[in-house]
C-alpha cells in the first residue's frame, strides 16, 4: 500500500479526516498544556499566599537555652555564629535550597536599666543587650559610632535605634547601669555608655524581625510594669558578660524564599520541615510556623486538583466520544467502498489495514502538533508524556476499529427501534445501571483521598452520565409515540411526521456524548455557584453587617456617634470575651466544664441592622427576649457545651462571667454556629444583651456592627479609637493592658479575604474551563447527532418536497423532529450535572475554599434559566447544521436507487 494512494484517499475525504485531526490535536493539546497551566496557577497562588502573610511566618528559628562560658580567651559568640552555616547544611535539601536569608543573634540576659536620663522621666526599663552581625550594613548612624569591643573593665558600648532612644530619653553619651533580674541582690551591675544612635535603611528588612524587636520599645503590659527595649552591643562585650556569669541565648533564623517554591514538591517540603522538627540537634530548639500555611494550601490544592480531575475526565471522555462519532460517521460514509473492496476479493482485514494507514497519516502528525502547542503554554511541565502516547494509540485505533465493526451486507431502515430490544442489550444496560449505583454507594461509604487520582471517583461521573443517557433513550420514545398518535388525528402532516420520526430516531452514542458534555458543564456551574454562596455566608459570619469595628473596650456612646456619621444608618454593640469558665452559682463555684467564649448581642438591634444592611442573618427567638422576663437569661449554646451542661444538670441554670460580671443563664437552644464566631470556636455561650438584668456597671462593648452605604473606613476607625480612649480615660478601669487601635473590617473586605489568593485562580480556571469546554463540546456532539441522521432526513425531505411540502413546513418538521432529541439530551445532562455535586460535595473538601464553612449545594433558579437558554441555543445550532447540510444535497442524489434508507 503506497503512501501516495493513502494520501489521495485522505485528500478525497478531507473534511472527515480534518475533523479527526482537529479532535486529536485538541486531546494532546489538553494533555500537554493543561498540567502546565495548573502548575503555573498553583505556584502563583502559593507564592501569593506566602507573600501576603507576614514575612516572619516563613522563618525557621533555632535557639538555645541561656548559656555561660569560661574566661579562657575564646569567643563564645563567634563560635556560635559559625553554626549559622552548619545548621543550614544539615537541613533537608528541599528546605535548605529555599533559604533566601539568614541571621544570627546573641542576646544577653535581660536586666533592669537605670541612669540619670531615665530617672529624669521616671522610666522603668528592662533591656536586652544584643549582638547581631550585619547591623552595620542594615542601619544608618544618625549620631555617634557603632559599638566596639573595648577593654576589660571599661563600660559596655551600646547603640540604640532612634525610636528607642527618643522614647527612653537617651542620647549619645548617656551613662547607664544594667543589673541582672535573676542574679542575687547586691551583684555588681554592668556599666553601659550609649555611643551611637541609628535608624534602619529598610524598616521591612528581615534582620529587624527578631523578638524582642530592636527598633522599638515594647509598651508596659500594665501599670507598674517596665518598658522592654533592646540595645546593640559588640560581640566581645557579650563574651565578657558570659564569662562573668551572665547567661547568653543564641538564635539562628532562616527565612524561606517565595520565588523558589515549587507547588509540585509541596508535600516533600512539608515533610522536610516536619523532619527538621523531629530531628533538631541536641541543645537546639526549633520554632517555625511556615508549615501551617503550607498545610492549608496543600489541603486546598488537593481539593482543587480533585475537582480538576473530575472536570478533566469529563472533557476527555466527551472528546473520546466525539472521536468515536467522527470515526463512525466517516466509515459509514465509506461503507460502500469497503463492501466493494470485499466484493473484488479483498481480505476481511483489508478495510482495517486501509483505515489504519490513513489514521497513521492523519492522527500522528495531529497528535505531535497538539503536543507541541501544549508545550507553549507557560508553566512547569507535568509528567504527561506516557498519557499522551497512550491517548495517541487509542485515537489512531478509532478509525480501524470502526471499519472493523461496519457491516458488509445490505441493511434495512436504520430509523426503526424495536419495542423489545435484544436480551444482550438489556443485560448490558441493566449491568451499567447497577454499576453506576454501586459506584455511588462505594464512594460514599469509602470516601477518598484528596489530590490522588482515584479511579472510582474519576469513573463515577462518566458512569452516571452514561446510565442517565440509557434511561433517557429508553424513556423518551414512549411519550413521543403517544404524541404522534394524537397528532395523527389533527389536520396537517408536520406534527405527525415530526413526532413519528423523533420517536424512531436512533441516536444512542451521540446522545450519551451530549449528556456527558452537558453534565460536565452543569457540574462546574453548580459547584461554582455553591462555593460562591458559601463564601458569601463565610463573609457574613465574619461581618454580619456592612462593617465591623473591633477593639478592646469602647465607650457605650460610641454607637450614637457612629450613627451620626454620613452614610451610617444603624450601629449595634457587641461584646466578645473568650476563655470564660462555667460556674454553678453566683459565688463563683467552678462547674469543672472547661472554658467557653461569651458573646453579648442585642438581638432586636442585630435583627434590624441585618435587615438594613441586607445580610442573610437569622436571629433566633431566644435572642429577642425583652428585659424583665425573670429567671435565668435564655442563651444560645454550642451543641458540645449544651451536652455537657445537660449531663451535669446545669442546662436550666448556670453562670458565666464576662468582664468580671457574672450572669445566670439557661440553655434555650443549641446552635452549631453564629455570626462573629469562627469555625474553630466550638464552645460558646451567646447572651441577649437587652435581656441582661440591670446593674450599676454594665459590660462595655468590644465592638460595633455598622450598617450603611459608602462607609469611610478611616472615619469609622477614628471614631472607634476615640471611643476606646474615652473608655480608658473614664475611670471605669484603673489598670489593664494599653489598647491598640481598633480594627475595621467591611463585608466586602471579608468577602475578598475569603475568595482571594491561594488556589482561587486554579479553582476559577477549573470551573470556567469545564463549563465552557462542556458547553462547546456539547454543541459539537449535537452537530454529530444531526449529521448522523442527515442523509435519512434528506431522503424524507426530498420525497416530501416532491409531494408538495413547502419550505416553511419543512422547517417546522425539522423543528418538531430535533426538539425532543436535543431537549432530552440537554435536560438529562443538566440533571446529571446538578446531582453530581450532591453526591460528591461532602467528599471534595470544598470547605478549604470557604474559610472552613461547609459548602452546601442547593437548587439554583439560575440553572433552570441556563438550561432553557442552552437548549434553545442547541436547538438553533442543530437546525442551522441541518439546513447547511441539506444545501449540499441534491434531490437526485438522495433518491438514487439502492441508496441506504
Amino acid at each position: 500500500m503506497s503512501i501516495g494512494a493513502v494520501a489521495r484517499r485522505v485528500r478525497a475525504y478531507g473534511g472527515q479526516f480534518l475533523l479527526l485531526a482537529v479532535l486529536t490535536a485538541v486531546v494532546t493539546l489538553l494533555i500537554s498544556g493543561v498540567p502546565r497551566a495548573v502548575n503555573r496557577l498553583a505556584e502563583q497562588g502559593l507564592r501569593e499566599q506566602l507573600a501576603a502573610a507576614p514575612p516572619a511566618q516563613r522563618d525557621l528559628t533555632y535557639s538555645t537555652e541561656p548559656l555561660t562560658a569560661a574566661n579562657n580567651g575564646t569567643s563564645l559568640v563567634e563560635a556560635q555564629q559559625r553554626e549559622l552555616a552548619t545548621l543550614q547544611s544539615r537541613m533537608p535539601p528541599i528546605v535548605g535550597d529555599l533559604i533566601d536569608q539568614r541571621w544570627y543573634v546573641a542576646d544577653g540576659e535581660p536586666g533592669r536599666l537605670t541612669g540619670p536620663d531615665l530617672a529624669a522621666q521616671n522610666l522603668l526599663v528592662d533591656l536586652v543587650p544584643r549582638a547581631m552581625p550585619g547591623v552595620e550594613e542594615a542601619g544608618t548612624l544618625l549620631d555617634g559610632r557603632w559599638p566596639q569591643g573595648g577593654a576589660a573593665g571599661q563600660p559596655v558600648q551600646m547603640a540604640l535605634a532612634d525610636d528607642v532612644a527618643r522614647k527612653l530619653n537617651l542620647r549619645v553619651g548617656s551613662r547607664l547601669r544594667l543589673a541582672s533580674l535573676r542574679r542575687l541582690a547586691g551583684g555588681p551591675p554592668t556599666a553601659i555608655t550609649v555611643v551611637g544612635v541609628f535608624q534602619p535603611r529598610d524598616h521591612a528588612a528581615g534582620i529587624w524581625d527578631t523578638l524582642p524587636q530592636t527598633l522599638r520599645v515594647t509598651e508596659p503590659r500594665g501599670d507598674g510594669e517596665p518598658f522592654d527595649a533592646v540595645g546593640v552591643v559588640h560581640p566581645a562585650a557579650l563574651d565578657r558578660q558570659a564569662a562573668a556569669g551572665w547567661p547568653t541565648q543564641f538564635s539562628w533564623r532562616y527565612r524561606l524564599g517565595v520565588d523558589g517554591v515549587d507547588a509540585r514538591r509541596l508535600d516533600q517540603l512539608i515533610d522536610g520541615i516536619g523532619e527538621m522538627s523531629r530531628t533538631a540537634p541536641e541543645g537546639r530548639n526549633l520554632v517555625q510556623g511556615v508549615d501551617v500555611p503550607l498545610r492549608a494550601f496543600a489541603a486546598a490544592l488537593a481539593s482543587a486538583r480533585t475537582i480538576l480531575a473530575i472536570v478533566g475526565v469529563g472533557v476527555l471522555a466527551t472528546l473520546a466520544g466525539l472521536v468515536v462519532l467522527a470515526a463512525t460517521l466517516a466509515v459509514r460514509r465509506r461503507r460502500h467502498e469497503f463492501v466493494l473492496l470485499r466484493a473484488r476479493g479483498g481480505a476481511a482485514g483489508a478495510g482495517v489495514r486501509r483505515s489504519l494507514a490513513e489514521s497513521l497519516l492523519v492522527v500522528l502528525p495531529a497528535a505531535a502538533i497538539g503536543w507541541l502547542l501544549g508545550g507553549l503554554v507557560p508553566g512547569p511541565s507535568g509528567d504527561t508524556l506516557p498519557v499522551a502516547v497512550a491517548a495517541t494509540v487509542l485515537l489512531t485505533s478509532a478509525l480501524p476499529v470502526a471499519a472493523l465493526a461496519v457491516g458488509t451486507g445490505a441493511t434495512g431502515r436504520r430509523d426503526l427501534i424495536r419495542l423489545r430490544p435484544s436480551a444482550r442489550r438489556v443485560l448490558v444496560e441493566v449491568c451499567l445501571l447497577l454499576l453506576a449505583g454501586l459506584a455511588v454507594v462505594l464512594l460514599r461509604r469509602r470516601g477518598l483521598t484528596l489530590g490522588e487520582l482515584d479511579p472510582l471517583l474519576l469513573s463515577l461521573p462518566v458512569l452516571l452520565a452514561v446510565a442517565a443517557a440509557v434511561v433517557a433513550l429508553r424513556a423518551y420514545p414512549w411519550p413521543l409515540r403517544l404524541a404522534s398518535r394524537l397528532a395523527a388525528r389533527t389536520r396537517g402532516s408536520v406534527a405527525f411526521l415530526g413526532t413519528a420520526r423523533a420517536g424512531r430516531s436512533v441516536a444512542a452514542t451521540p446522545l450519551v456524548v451530549v449528556v456527558l458534555a452537558i453534565a460536565t458543564a452543569a457540574f462546574c456551574a453548580v459547584v461554582a455557584a455553591g462555593v460562591e454562596t458559601s463564601r458569601d455566608r463565610a463573609a457574613t459570619r465574619s461581618v454580619p453587617a456592612d462593617a465591623l469595628i473591633q477593639g478592646d473596650r469602647l465607650a457605650a456612646d460610641t454607637g450614637a456617634q457612629l450613627e451620626e456619621l454620613p452614610g451610617v444608618s444603624a450601629a449595634a454593640a457587641v461584646a466578645y470575651q473568650p476563655g470564660q469558665r462555667l460556674l454553678t452559682d453566683a459565688s463563683g463555684t467552678d462547674a469543672q466544664l472547661g472554658v467557653a467564649t461569651v458573646l453579648l448581642v442585642d438581638g432586636p438591634a442585630l435583627q434590624r441592622l441585618a435587615r438594613q444592611s441586607g445580610t442573610d442573618v437569622s436571629v433566633p427567638e431566644a435572642l429577642l427576649t425583652p428585659r424583665g422576663s425573670g429567671g435565668p437569661v435564655p442563651a444560645l449554646v454550642s451543641p458540645a457545651l449544651a451536652a455537657d451542661l445537660a449531663h451535669e444538670g446545669l442546662d436550666g441554670s448556670a453562670f458565666i462571667g464576662i468582664q468580671s460580671l457574672r450572669y445566670e443563664f439557661r440553655v434555650a437552644e443549641a446552635v452549631a454556629d453564629f455570626p462573629l464566631l469562627g469555625p474553630e470556636t466550638n464552645r460558646f455561650v451567646i447572651l441577649p444583651w437587652q435581656a441582661l438584668p440591670e446593674r450599676s456597671n454594665a459590660p462595655a462593648p468590644t465592638g460595633f456592627l455598622v450598617a450603611g452605604d459608602d462607609l469611610d473606613t478611616e472615619t469609622l476607625r477614628r471614631v472607634g479609637d476615640e471611643g476606646q480612649s474615652r473608655f480608658q480615660n473614664s475611670g471605669t478601669v484603673t489598670g489593664g493592658e494599653r489598647p491598640l487601635g481598633v480594627e475595621v473590617l467591611t463585608w466586602e473586605q471579608a468577602r475578598r479575604q475569603v475568595g482571594g489568593g491561594g488556589v482561587n485562580g486554579l479553582l476559577v480556571f477549573a470551573f470556567v474551563a469545564g463549563a465552557a469546554g462542556g458547553t462547546v463540546l456539547g454543541l459539537l456532539a449535537i452537530a454529530f447527532t444531526v449529521l448522523a441522521g442527515a442523509r435519512a432526513r434528506g431522503q424524507v425531505l426530498s420525497r416530501l418536497r416532491t409531494l408538495g411540502l413547502s419550505r416553511r413546513q419543512w422547517r417546522g418538521l425539522l423543528l418538531v423532529e430535533l426538539a425532543p432529541l436535543v431537549g432530552v439530551a440537554v435536560l438529562t445532562g443538566a440533571v446529571v450535572g446538578a446531582l453530581l455535586p450532591l453526591l460528591l460535595t461532602p467528599l471534595l473538601g470544598l470547605s478549604a475554599f470557604t474559610s472552613g464553612i461547609p459548602v452546601r449545594v442547593a437548587f439554583e433558579p439560575g440553572l433552570v434559566a441556563a438550561v432553557v437558554v442552552l437548549g434553545a441555543v442547541a436547538l438553533g445550532f442543530a437546525i442551522a447544521v441541518e439546513a447547511l447540510n441539506n444545501r449540499r444535497l441534491r434531490l437526485g442524489e438522495v433518491l438514487r436507487l439502492g441508496e441506504e434508507t
